[in-house]
């Protein structure tokens, strides 16, 4: 019963619920020899189903991740730690506002580092839209209970994307004489960050954190179930990122 539970679920929840129906109306249409209708509905239920599940995910995502290591030993005169989404109005213990779940990873590693390094924290994050709340400010309540000294944590609340963290840190920086920054941020996102930062002069130390690959990883039967889209939409977003900051910037 409980395999028969593991093998259901995923394919009664969405999104595996509609690559079940896309296929199941493909072979009716076949069994009909309506031939294109049945390929259009098999091929876009397979299609579906391949971008669900993480061999095929993590393939996407190996190319982002694979360059990065997390160096034994790393040395460094301040923490750039990139934002990675929050939800501006959730209530918290200590006010309004939290890290979304990638961010969190992001955050306690820098926290880590901190302690381990004791040097400042710049926290790059402001709002994307003018109703939204700044990232930085949410982010630096949680770094100072997580014990960080709010004299060692240096707010940058005016960056949008990846490329404004990368110009507005390098203007505090140089403003305040760090010369070895260690760049803190997801291993996906870290090839697009080290390119802004390259475009705008600086150098960055990177730390990755969150990594969704690793070598020799295993996978079993259940890995080729019907999960979700989200490490496909990761990885999509971020090579469409890495081309369009090309020929932008």
């Amino acid at each position: 019963m409980f395999m028969f539970k593991k093998i259901l679920t995923p394919l009664l929840m969405p999104p595996g619920i509609f690559i079940v129906l896309l296929l199941f109306s493909g072979l009716c249409f076949f069994f009909r020899k309506k031939w294109k209708a049945g390929f259009f509905y098999f091929l876009i239920g397979a299609s579906m189903w391949a971008l669900t599940i993480s061999p095929v995910s993590d393939v996407l995502l190996r190319n982002l991740e694979s360059d990065f290591k997390i160096p034994e030993n790393p040395r460094g005169d301040v923490i750039i730690l990139l934002g990675g989404g929050v939800s501006g109005e959730v209530p918290d213990l200590s006010g309004t506002g939290v890290p979304s779940g990638e961010m969190s990873g992001r955050l306690i590693t820098a926290v880590r580092l901190q302690k381990r390094l004791g040097i400042p924290i710049i926290v790059s994050g402001g709002s994307v839209f003018e109703e939204g709340k700044k990232e930085a400010v949410i982010v630096k309540r949680f770094l100072i209970d997580l014990g960080v000294p709010a004299d060692k944590i240096i707010e940058e609340d005016k960056s949008r994307d990846t490329i404004e963290n990368a110009r507005y840190t390098m203007e505090i920086c140089k403003k305040l004489k760090l010369k070895k920054p260690i760049l803190v941020t997801s291993a996906f996102h870290m090839k697009r960050a080290i390119m802004s930062f390259e475009k705008v002069g600086l150098e960055v130390l990177p730390i990755p954190a969150n990594f969704r690959t690793w070598t020799d990883k295993k996978y079993g039967w259940g890995s080729y179930l019907p999960g979700n889209f989200e490490d496909s939409t990761i990885a999509l977003r971020e090579h469409l990122g890495l081309v369009f900051y090309r020929l932008a910037y």
